[in-house]
């Protein structure tokens, strides 16, 4: 392995589309649509030589690292390829759990990516895609350029985008809530919310239409996660009933609900007002990118 360490910004994602339904593949898992695109909030990881495997958070978290997601994927990257991953790697956390937002996906492929710069192995090498999808279904989203489409279980791409343009996003979570994936899929099978189509949100972003696609942003599992956590539902009425919204919606499965925003402005008055109610809340934009290498040192 060369001796260099490399730092990675590992952004948060939003779903413009999530469409799940209620039949299954041979996996077990859900048929699912998802049209994500990355937003600027960012975890920071940073992948160091050592003398093994180690995988630490700032703040630290309260569960073995071996569960973490990076964790896996060091672990997944070094069988595949036959390396030691002996790698320390540290992760600054930005992105809440529980939110939706993809946090440990993103970091899970910070080490895809990190460790295959490392060894020389090509990031395009679709093997990459598939050791992504080993470890959960948004993890090859941050391989990619964004906005991208994926189907399957969410977890195959079927169509890369035009980059959308640099606007405003507020993320919004009730400081306590939490939603259970798992959880909000059994209820989601208990009485299932149909999806609206897809075509015409995929036309307008083929098209580079960022104003038609933001008024057609959908997302049929987040009424379920709404239903479980009424300050979800809470948090989303607030937000519709402000000045200069766009679109607003649930971040995947929740807990983190989303607003995209006319102007700065609004973004950052929305935010004011959000921590005022006693929400996490920050302000971001959409970005092309997803996981990229931020430095390298010797």
């Amino acid at each position: 392995m060369a001796n260099r360490s490399l730092t990675l910004s590992a952004p948060a994602k939003i779903n413009l589309y999530l469409g799940v339904h209620a039949e299954r593949d041979a996996r077990g898992y859900h048929r699912v649509d998802s049209l994500m695109a990355a937003v600027g909030l960012a975890d920071t990881v940073t992948v160091a030589p050592a003398q093994a495997l180690t995988v630490q958070t700032v703040p630290a978290s309260d569960f073995p690292m071996q569960k973490n997601t990076a964790y896996r994927a060091a672990v997944a990257m070094a069988e595949h390829y036959g390396h030691e991953a002996n790698v320390c790697v540290t992760i600054e956390k930005r992105i809440p759990l529980c939110a939706g937002l993809g946090g440990p996906s993103t970091d899970a492929a910070a080490v895809i990516v990190a460790l295959a710069e490392l060894w020389g192995i090509d990031r395009a090498d679709p093997t990459l895609d598939d050791i992504a999808r080993g470890i959960g279904a948004d993890v090859p989203f941050f391989l990619h350029a964004s906005p991208a489409f994926y189907v399957g279980g969410g977890d195959v791409l079927a169509v890369e985008y035009p980059a959308l343009p640099a606007t405003p996003v507020v993320l919004v979570k009730p400081r306590e809530a939490s939603v259970s994936t798992i959880e909000a899929y059994r209820r989601f099978d208990e009485a299932p919310v149909p999806a609206t189509a897809l075509g015409a949100i995929a036309s307008a972003l083929r098209m580079g239409d960022a104003k038609t696609a933001y008024s057609l942003i959908h997302n049929n599992l987040g009424v379920i996660s709404a239903q479980m956590e009424s300050q979800i539902q809470t948090v989303l009425d607030w937000l519709r009933a402000q000045e200069g919204i766009i679109a607003v919606d649930v971040c995947g499965s929740g807990a983190c609900s989303f607003a995209i925003c006319d102007t700065a402005t609004t973004a950052a008055d929305l935010i004011t007002a959000a921590r005022q109610n006693g929400w996490w809340a920050v302000a971001t934009e959409l970005i092309s990118n997803t996981v990229r290498i931020v430095d390298s040192k010797k």
